[in-house]
């Protein structure tokens, strides 16, 4: 390429010029390449004025890091605020205090063995099923389970930055821990934050208790030697998949074949903690009352009363136009369906634990 061709050389010629030049060069020094040639098309003076632009857009970039870091220590004030308020929520949920106003329930109903009830029973299980996404990810056999839950606890991680989410049990008859914790790896590129990695405690189930797992027991087949049933273990779906976080194979050809089913599984996976992180332990009593959904609702409040006007708006007409009416129920039908899909593809169970 001579020097006047150089000189010349338009934007357009980019991707015919960098294939030859570049093939041996790293990213960065590609980018470089790049920004040298693009540079190639401008005037001196033009050159100037972006280099002074490309000043501010630094000064921006440093009060963008500087709002960052203050934004996080605030945050961090604050939840050493919410602390105390944690632990009384969590005395008075467990029975450890009673509140101003109660009476003694063992004195009110005498000859009723067992009669007074400590704390709020379920309380963790009713706030997680009142979440639509958290309900989603309980099965029936989650239930007794989760009625053991006492509290849920989450706390920044710094090296390397992210969350750490706690789940305390009491002593039950399904697993030995008393602590189960969800840590979420997270990158922050200065755009919006990348997850890297997430890490679940191992489940120490007691024997036949394993709730990530299911036992079939098949008859032998007519003819065969054996008259024992045969027995197979499946994986099935339960919250405490949640856990055993879908893992990245170090192999990049495993990796191209599931990338987009992976993908899936592990947003659905990080969503999943960001609802508990944000959403179910700071309004963890609205969810239980019902509360929160009311609030959640509101944000659609407006998209439905404008469907409610719409549907009126039918019934009116339907003398007139009936088969407006019979394409108004063909939408709501496919509509019923796309969501359907939607949840369908979110709804991959991660890979049980070897127990």
């Amino acid at each position: 390429m001579s020097n006047d061709n150089a000189d010349n050389l338009d934007v357009s010629d980019l991707h015919a010029a960098i294939p030859a030049i570049a093939a041996a060069m790293s990213a960065e020094d590609r980018a470089g390449l790049v920004n040298a040639l693009k540079a190639k098309t401008l005037s001196p003076n033009v050159r100037k004025r972006v280099e002074a632009l490309r000043d501010i857009q630094s000064e921006h970039g440093e009060l963008e890091k500087k709002f960052s870091e203050e934004i996080a220590a605030l945050e961090a004030k604050y939840q050493q605020l919410y602390e105390p308020l944690y632990t009384k929520r969590y005395e008075i949920v467990n029975g450890v205090t009673k509140v101003e106003g109660e009476i003694n329930e063992a004195v009110t109903n005498e000859g009723d063995k067992g009669a007074e009830e400590k704390g709020v029973p379920d309380f963790w299980l009713t706030a997680m099923k009142t979440n639509d996404i958290l309900a989603a990810e309980i099965s029936e056999r989650d239930e007794g389970a989760l009625k053991y839950l006492k509290d849920i606890k989450w706390s920044r991680v710094d090296d390397p930055k992210g969350f750490k989410l706690e789940f305390l049990f009491d002593s039950n008859p399904y697993f030995k821990n008393s602590v189960l914790e969800k840590t979420y790896h997270v990158v922050d590129d200065g755009n919006e934050p990348i997850l890297e990695k997430a890490i679940g405690t191992k489940i120490e189930w007691y024997p036949g208790k394993c709730l990530t797992q299911k036992v079939l027991k098949k008859k032998p087949k007519k003819g065969s030697k054996s008259v024992k049933p045969i027995t197979k273990v499946e994986d099935c779906e339960s919250f405490f998949n949640f856990f055993n976080p879908p893992q990245i194979p170090d192999d990049d050809d495993d990796l191209d074949e599931i990338a987009d089913e992976l993908q899936d599984r592990v947003e659905h996976d990080y969503n999943i903690g960001s609802v508990i992180q944000e959403k179910l332990i700071p309004h963890a009593v609205s969810w239980f009352t019902g509360e929160a959904v009311q609030g959640d609702e509101f944000d659609g409040l407006e998209g439905d009363y404008d469907d409610s006007d719409d549907e009126d708006g039918d019934e009116e007409d339907e003398d007139e136009d009936e088969d407006e009416e019979e394409e108004s129920k063909g939408k709501k039908k496919r509509g019923g369906t796309a969501k359907a899909g939607h949840a369908q593809q979110t709804e991959l169970p991660p890979q049980c634990p070897q127990q």
